[in-house]
């Protein structure tokens, strides 16, 4: 028997979910060895490191949660934020935080910018839609870019911070199963999400590139 074996049917992925994704990643975060590391490592493949790739992670709960937000006129791009650079060739972002505040403020602003989403998410009208490059999406799709924003990153933030990181298999398949409609039903959620966004392999599957997509779109 596998671990797929043992999940209940597939279904939409939740407020709750998002809510749930939110709360363990930043409990991994506040582990005592995460805030005693050096979060200037590289977060895993990425070309960000730790610091910047938690920044982002907020960055993405500010943009989904405000781009639900504006449902008059439709929305039809992402909404005209000033993005910054903290120095040449960093990434660029809306959300920051001030390095005086340590990793604990860090771990702060991601767990309010989280919040911000869930409570947008949550008070959607089904109907509501909110801009994506990879498809326009509805509350639910936005709930599930969410969660792979957490576990994706979180599992980024384990490599560089020397942490174990492992999603809970029931909200990666029903993640996996709203975003990643092609994606094999029949292997372990979480090692089919690493494989999905890049991060991973799964046996008889080429490795994916830098290249991937979800769909997010809604079904």
């Amino acid at each position: 028997m596998t671990s797929t074996d043992l999940l209940p049917p597939i279904g939409p992925v939740t407020t709750d979910d998002l809510a749930e994704g939110l709360r363990l990643v930043v409990a991994l975060l506040r582990q005592p060895t995460a805030l005693s590391a050096d979060w200037s490592r590289p977060a895993g493949t990425l070309d960000m490191d730790c610091w910047e790739t938690a920044e982002h992670l907020a960055d993405c709960f500010f943009f989904y949660g405000t781009q639900l937000a504006q449902q008059s006129p439709p929305v039809e791009d992402f909404l005209s934020f000033v993005n910054h650079q903290s120095a040449p060739g960093k990434p660029w972002s809306v959300i920051s935080s001030e390095r005086e505040s340590g990793v604990e403020g860090l771990v702060q602003v991601v767990e309010a910018c989280g919040a911000l989403h869930i409570a947008m998410v949550r008070t959607s009208a089904p109907e509501a839609r909110a801009f994506h490059s990879m498809g326009t999406t509805d509350p639910e799709g936005s709930a599930a870019m969410g969660l792979v924003e957490l576990f994706v990153h979180g599992y980024d933030l384990s490599c560089g911070l020397g942490l174990d990181w492992t999603a809970p298999a029931g909200l990666a398949a029903r993640a996996l199963h709203r975003l990643f409609p092609d994606a094999p039903a029949d292997t372990d959620p979480w090692e089919t999400l690493l494989w999905a966004t890049g991060r991973g392999d799964l046996p008889g599957r080429e490795r994916l590139t830098a290249d991937w997509r979800w769909h997010s779109a809604p079904r």
